[in-house]
């Protein structure tokens, strides 16, 4: 059970949408960005946590969670710019997880003036092929089929499955709590959120640029993940120069939400040292 902390909510106008925002404590920026399986109460354990030592930002991305959007052309990128104008933080450091962390990744590259620390947790490299096992495969022709069907009740459990438990793991496997809270925050974004947005990509792609991230960044994935993301998750390690990498050999995708006592201590003590540098 997370603990409950003083926050201060808003909703900033951006271009076609609104952002729905928390921030809390006080301190250097820390901005979490949610996994596109999520919103932002994926981080309700570490946004209370970190919040005693950061000024702690999390938000909704277009297409989820409170977050309103037009069917429009836009970047995830620029909102982030505009949210941190709109807040006057100059530097922050930025945590993301799954596509969060792609995200945290390119915009890390786009605007290294603003990021000080990065932190990608199972995430991915925009423009990278990653590879996959035929079981692999197999769960995604499956998943496109309840697509076709529109079978949202069938794609939310196999949604929950695949990223709670992981893709080859038993049903159930993750903790009752982390499949409710993960089914909840899919559910509500297939209600909430018919609109087809258009977010446009960096280019050229990240896989190119790695040698350009020169902030200290730290690189997180589980064990029993898909094989894309693993192998995603090393090369990131292997070719930003001075990453660090932590591997938790038991947990599936969503590493904070099955280990947050484990991911919040890693986490603070890499900011600690980044940070002070």
């Amino acid at each position: 059970m997370s603990e409950t902390v003083a926050a201060e909510t808003g909703n900033l106008d951006v271009a076609g949408g609104r952002l729905y925002y928390e921030v809390a404590g006080a301190g250097h920026p820390l901005v979490l960005l949610h996994a596109d399986v999520a919103d932002c109460r994926m981080w309700d354990e570490q946004f209370a946590a970190f919040a005693r030592q950061y000024r702690v930002v999390r938000l909704d991305k277009r297409g989820f969670g409170k977050t309103v959007s037009d069917t429009t052309v836009f970047s995830h990128r620029q909102d982030i710019v505009d949210l941190l104008a709109h807040l006057g933080i100059a530097r922050t450091a930025i945590l993301g997880l799954s596509n969060g962390g792609a995200l945290a990744l390119d915009f890390t590259l786009e605007h290294p003036e603003l990021v000080d620390a990065l932190i990608v947790v199972s995430g991915g490299i925009g423009g990278y092929e990653e590879p996959a096992t035929d079981a692999e495969m197999q769960i995604f022709g499956e998943y496109e089929e309840l697509e076709k069907r529109h079978d949202i009740p069938g794609m939310i459990e196999r949604s929950v499955h695949i990223w709670g438990d992981g893709p080859d793991q038993p049903v159930g496997r993750a903790s009752v709590d982390t499949r409710e809270r993960l089914r909840a925050m899919i559910a509500d974004n297939y209600r909430l959120h018919p609109e087809e947005l258009q977010p446009e990509r960096m280019i050229p792609p990240a896989i190119g640029r790695l040698g350009d991230v020169h902030t200290p960044t730290l690189v997180i994935l589980g064990g029993l993940d898909f094989t894309g993301t693993i192998d995603s998750m090393n090369v990131l390690a292997e070719r930003v120069t001075g990453a660090e990498k932590v591997v938790f050999p038991d947990t599936a995708h969503m590493v904070n939400m099955e280990q947050p006592e484990r991911f919040d201590a890693v986490v603070l003590e890499f900011l600690a040292h980044a940070l002070k540098a």
